[in-house]
């Protein structure tokens, strides 16, 4: 039966830095991890998209949601689009087959 209500289903919320937004990145990012601290309840799990040295390059999380409208909400109120730190984010339903945290 998976790890969501009959209700919500999960989301992958794939977000793009801009090129040149590391420096941005790191001063929005207390008021970001403040906002996903108050969103825990929906959130399964998230982190930044490194490149080949380990730099943030872009932002990934899997959220529980009621709809697709609700999952765009949640990404368009993250202080990194508000901000102008990502260029783009795109929302994708996802079904889980494996892992620890499905049960």
């Amino acid at each position: 039966q998976g790890p969501v209500s009959e209700i919500d289903m999960l989301f992958i919320i794939r977000a793009e830095d801009k090129p040149g937004a590391l420096s941005r990145r790191l001063e929005i990012r207390p008021t970001h991890l403040a906002y996903l601290q108050g969103k825990q309840d929906m959130i399964k799990v998230g982190g930044a998209i490194l490149d080949e040295k380990g730099d943030p390059i872009g932002s990934m999380l899997v959220i529980e949601a009621p709809d697709r409208a609700a999952a765009e909400a949640f990404a368009k109120d993250d202080p990194f689009t508000k901000e102008g730190v990502f260029a783009s984010f795109t929302v994708t339903p996802y079904r889980p087959a494996v892992g620890d945290w499905i049960g």
